[in-house]
């Protein structure tokens, strides 16, 4: 297994209010797991990418019920402090829920030689479950680690991986807790 570590939305505008206001959510509870993770991964040199919204004003997502965030060029994109980046590490911007959709990451990823993307982040219906199947469809095996991402409530967070957990894509698409993932390491 040739891995990278994908990080989806951990910035500012989406986790650093609750971090700054020092108000727990789903999000934040994820973080001391995500910071073992990156530890770990960056300790064994498997490349890690943070996957952030960067949207444009007046952004076509903004006429539904997503209020804007995120906008491109300020400090709401910036990957949260607790996490990085740190020098060797990749941020892609993205303005779509997928990392892969318009983006380089499918080509950056086979420079790097990956076959395998562990995705982590918010939210798990959305962003982290789009890059997940995307990543899928590009021929990547993928692990989610469902103890490193998160939803707005965490009912709905477990609803949707059990869902996930039922499809045929095993051993493709596995779920997993972080120990689990670790251990196999």
């Amino acid at each position: 297994m040739k891995p990278a570590l994908i990080v989806v939305d951990m910035i500012k505008d989406n986790v650093g209010m609750h971090l700054s206001a020092n108000r727990s959510n789903e999000f934040t509870k994820i973080i001391p797991n995500l910071q073992r993770l990156l530890k770990e991964c960056r300790t064994r040199g498997i490349p890690v990418v943070f996957a952030n919204d960067s949207f444009m004003v007046g952004d076509l997502l903004f006429r539904g019920r997503m209020k804007p965030h995120a906008i491109r060029g300020t400090q709401g994109v910036k990957v949260i402090e607790e996490l990085g980046p740190e020098p060797g590490d990749t941020v892609l911007e993205k303005r779509r829920l997928s990392a892969f959709f318009k983006t380089d990451m499918d080509m950056t990823l086979r420079l790097w030689k990956v076959d395998t993307i562990i995705v982590t982040g918010i939210a798990t219906p959305g962003c982290v479950y789009m890059t997940a199947m995307d990543g899928f469809s590009y021929d990547f095996k993928v692990i989610i680690l469902e103890d490193c991402c998160a939803a707005h409530k965490r009912e709905i967070h477990e609803t949707f991986l059990s869902a996930v957990k039922m499809m045929p894509l095993d051993p493709m698409v596995r779920i997993m807790k972080l120990d689990e993932m670790l251990g196999e390491w």
